[in-house]
């Protein structure tokens, strides 16, 4: 099932461990955290109202140019760190796969550089 909806983009990030949903920013901007609900860091973040669904992630530096180079659909983070985040736009240009595992892969980086404690808390 192709990730094109914010409910889609919602279930997927729902079923990674420890994930939740905040609006930290504004009431459009969907923010999913992973770890401690008090110290919970970014690691997805969409604009509820945006036509097309973007969703920004967090990818290795290289990971990023590769990205960008091969997929005209894959840019810098927006309004973020350009080298640490990609926006990808949620359309047929890229194919789904990719999308679950550029979002299961934000969420692996992400919880990995919580503390040890964090992650001993989590069970990560």
């Amino acid at each position: 099932m192709p990730l094109t909806t914010v409910a889609d983009l919602r279930a997927h990030c729902a079923a990674l461990p420890h994930s939740r949903e905040t609006f930290p920013f504004d009431a459009t901007t969907l923010v999913f955290k992973v770890g401690p609900t008090d110290a919970g860091k970014m690691y997805a973040l969409t604009d509820v109202q945006a036509d097309p669904l973007t969703v920004s992630v967090k990818v290795r530096p290289e990971r990023g140019d590769e990205l960008r180079a091969a997929h005209e659909a894959i840019t810098p983070g927006h309004h973020l760190n350009k080298r640490h985040w990609v926006t990808v736009t949620l359309d047929v240009r890229v194919p789904d796969d990719l999308i679950r595992d550029l979002i299961t892969g934000s969420h692996a980086l992400v919880a990995g550089g919580l503390t040890r404690a964090q992650r001993q808390d989590l069970g990560l």
